[in-house]
């Protein structure tokens, strides 16, 4: 335990220091460096992230570790956001890329669901991480007029998970609850569609995919349900 407890704060140590010198040695002059290690105060940040993320790792044996990927990472992304920020004086950059803390948030819950082998953390897990792909997309797009199409998507968040978690724990009821609000998602995403007439046709041609992936995948299910391959 000891053991591994050093190695630990060793690591964390070690990632921050080459951090620290990379942000010293490639973004600022010899001149400057003082200055730089007084922008690099979110390697704090990045340590605290760092901490929570490493120890599911190092004591591998230890699942419960595990729900510490959930805090970890979106500390983790929010220390990366803020180094890069600070070193390279650009604080604009949280005008495009603040969605990420809630893709890290995301990331975190999937590595729980790995770790713990709790394949229901998927449901948080992707109505969050979709969540914040829209929004990323609209945040470095300016695109915010999409989520007039785009709110269909909510259902898919929800019946994406149930459609895995179904298949894969072959539970019947939750798998025909994901593609039922898979369905409802693909095809009010193609109605939907109609409502940007600019740029309509792009999100109608991923409303007919969506649906057509859809019917293809319930047409194998049934057809390998009769043949007796799958359940």
């Amino acid at each position: 335990m000891e053991k591994r407890t050093s190695l630990l704060f060793g690591i964390t140590l070690i990632v921050l220091a080459v951090l620290a010198l990379a942000g010293n040695l490639l973004l600022r002059s010899g001149n400057d460096l003082i200055s730089s290690g007084a922008q690099a105060w979110p390697l704090l940040v990045i340590g605290i992230g760092l901490m929570f993320c490493l120890p599911p790792f190092i004591f591998s044996k230890v699942r419960g570790l595990g729900g510490l990927f959930i805090p970890g990472f979106p500390a983790l992304t929010t220390g990366l956001l803020l180094f890069t920020a600070s070193m390279s004086g650009n604080w604009g950059l949280w005008a495009s890329f603040w969605p990420l803390e809630i893709i890290g948030l995301a990331v975190g819950f999937i590595m729980a669901a790995i770790y713990l082998r709790v394949i229901w953390l998927l449901i948080p897990a992707l109505i969050i991480g979709i969540n914040g792909l829209l929004l990323q997309f609209c945040a470095m797009t300016g695109a915010w007029e999409s989520w007039a199409v785009l709110w269909t998507l909510e259902f898919a968040s929800v019946g994406l998970p149930l459609l895995i978690i179904g298949i894969v724990k072959k539970i019947a009821g939750v798998k025909l609850a994901g593609t039922i609000l898979c369905a409802i998602s693909a095809v009010a995403f193609a109605a939907m569609s109609t409502l940007l007439p600019g740029t309509a046709w792009i999100y109608g041609l991923v409303g007919s995919g969506l649906i057509l992936i859809l019917g293809i995948y319930l047409v194998l299910s049934a057809i390998l349900k009769r043949t007796g391959v799958s359940e």
